[in-house]
């Protein structure tokens, strides 16, 4: 008895948590930023429900790799070899590095969600997604942690997730009336260029471009789609190079550091670099 009035307590406090995090302005500014790529969403979920009934995909088979898997990029790569009858492991590793790019864009949320509880995390990490990451970095680009950045994320979230869904799960039940040849797929490639596009501000985030799309089509030969992985990593290399270079680049302009005389109070003896955090001595 004790048991289940705790267990109602907790689904108590989550539920009151997330009604909160539903009513914060942040949560309906991320939905609003969401909305914008919605139309390339759709599009992009409607031909991956369409595509798993087409492999030959059971019904509600195709619903559970929807709901369960929620990954249109792997889920797309592994379809043909689920139709070629590939072994199960082969299947499993190619999902596993069309996904591994999230490995790298999971280290940059760490900034902001690394203090939440892991069940918290766990469910960011369910509900993230590309669309999802570009929104909010550009939103939130510096690395500070604020407490809007929270219901931002489930705002986005929220909308992202119910858009794929619907639409998947039309694709799903519409299949035969959707046919693949209408390409619907790149509208959502479209909908990534037109965010991706609009974070393009400065000189590091370019040369990270250039880069990642340099080595995605240099790398294009290679198996399980591990183009998109190295062109990844080479886009984060560069652009971590390029940051560090500029902010030397500014120290050595700005000149050398002014020493401030030592106090004794402190036990010093010689002079003093001081921080940018240290108190001013009276």
């Amino acid at each position: 008895m004790n048991q289940r009035s705790a267990t109602g307590a907790q689904a108590a406090a989550l539920a009151q948590r997330a009604l909160g995090i539903a009513r914060d302005p942040a949560f309906q500014l991320g939905m609003r930023d969401l909305s914008g790529v919605s139309l390339g969403i759709a599009a992009w979920a409607l031909v991956t429900g369409v595509a798993m009934v087409k492999s030959g995909m059971s019904v509600w088979m195709a619903l559970f790799m929807s709901f369960v898997v929620y990954a249109g990029s792997a889920q797309l790569a592994v379809l043909p070899l689920m139709i070629a009858g590939a072994p199960l492991w082969v299947v499993w590793f190619t999902a596993f590095c069309v996904n591994l790019r999230f490995v790298i864009l999971s280290s940059m949320w760490r900034s902001y969600f690394a203090h939440l509880a892991r069940r918290h995390r766990l469910a960011l990490s369910y509900f993230s997604g590309d669309v999802i990451f570009v929104a909010f970095f550009k939103r939130y680009p510096g690395g500070e942690r604020s407490p809007e950045q929270l219901p931002y994320f489930w705002g986005a979230a929220a909308t992202n997730w119910t858009v794929w869904q619907a639409f998947s799960v039309a694709g799903i039940f519409l299949a035969d009336q959707v046919p693949l040849s209408w390409g619907l797929g790149f509208a959502g490639v479209l909908a990534l260029l037109g965010v991706l596009y609009s974070m393009l501000t400065d000189r590091t985030t370019w040369s990270a471009t250039g880069v990642a799309a340099a080595v995605a089509v240099a790398a294009f030969a290679l198996p399980l789609k591990l183009n998109i992985l190295a062109a990844i990593a080479a886009a984060v290399a560069v652009g971590l190079m390029m940051e560090n270079t500029e902010r030397r680049l500014r120290e050595w302009r700005a000149g050398p550091a002014k020493l401030r005389a030592p106090d004794p109070a402190r036990g010093e003896r010689n002079p003093v670099l001081p921080l940018d955090d240290e108190e001013p001595r009276p």
